[in-house]
């Protein structure tokens, strides 16, 4: 048994009821791919944003139609979207970072929180390879913003053992990545790197690189990952 299936069962088993948040990425596949086969009792869910790409969308169906599992959708406040488009622009993110992180936090964050509502645990697919703000990433911790377990079964997989594992099991992924893209978020936030730029680089690509993360992930003590970087 892999380390991967040994966590998995252990959330499965001592954890339930638990959840794969599942941002349809590579990563993403491959903890879901698990799940299936083993016929673990969690739960996957997605938040649609509004603003994802179709390929990504396409993964949905893809994952029903594979494996037979429900995939949960979860989207942010209709009226707290109407609002902000009313008073900032629907691409208002571009002209601040406070105005970008405001756009995460209603399309990202507020619809996690119901997400987790009743788990206790959650699952992600985050790598320490991924960021410098993801370096120190532990395999399992606490989240105190939501009161339950974080585990972060691929934190030390490198970038290529997650293309192994997809290539050798023939997984569905997203399309995105073979023009280029290596992390993929909304449509608008998104784009494809140049050969030497690091993986997350394509994210927020207007930014400093201090504030690219979107507020979904936080550390032990509680604090914003972004808050952390930027203190």
């Amino acid at each position: 048994m892999s380390a991967l299936e040994a966590t998995l069962r252990e959330v499965a088993e001592r954890f339930a009821p638990a959840a794969l948040a599942s941002s349809l990425q590579a990563e993403d596949m491959v903890v879901t791919d698990v799940i299936a086969r083993l016929r673990l009792p969690i739960g996957i869910f997605v938040i649609d944003t509004g603003r994802l790409h179709e390929d990504t969308l396409a993964l949905i169906p893809a994952i029903r139609q594979r494996y037979g599992l429900e995939v949960q959708i979860y989207e942010p406040q209709a009226a707290t979207v109407a609002n902000y488009v009313q008073f900032y622009g629907r691409d208002a993110f571009y002209r601040t970072v406070e105005l970008r992180h405001k756009c995460c936090d209603m399309r990202k964050v507020e619809p996690l929180a119901r997400a987790l509502a009743g788990k206790r645990a959650w699952i992600t697919g985050q790598r320490r390879e991924q960021s410098s703000s993801r370096a120190q990433l532990t395999e399992r911790e606490f989240d105190a913003v939501h009161g339950l377990e974080k585990f972060n079964p691929l934190a030390a997989w490198s970038e290529a053992a997650v293309w192994e594992y997809i290539r050798s099991h023939k997984l569905p992924y997203n399309r995105l990545y073979d023009q280029g893209y290596r992390s993929i978020g909304c449509a608008p936030c998104t784009r494809p790197l140049l050969p030497e730029e690091d993986a997350r680089a394509g994210r927020w690509w207007w930014e400093q690189a201090e504030a690219k993360e979107c507020g979904l992930h936080v550390t032990p003590d509680g604090r914003l990952v972004r808050a952390k970087e930027l203190a």
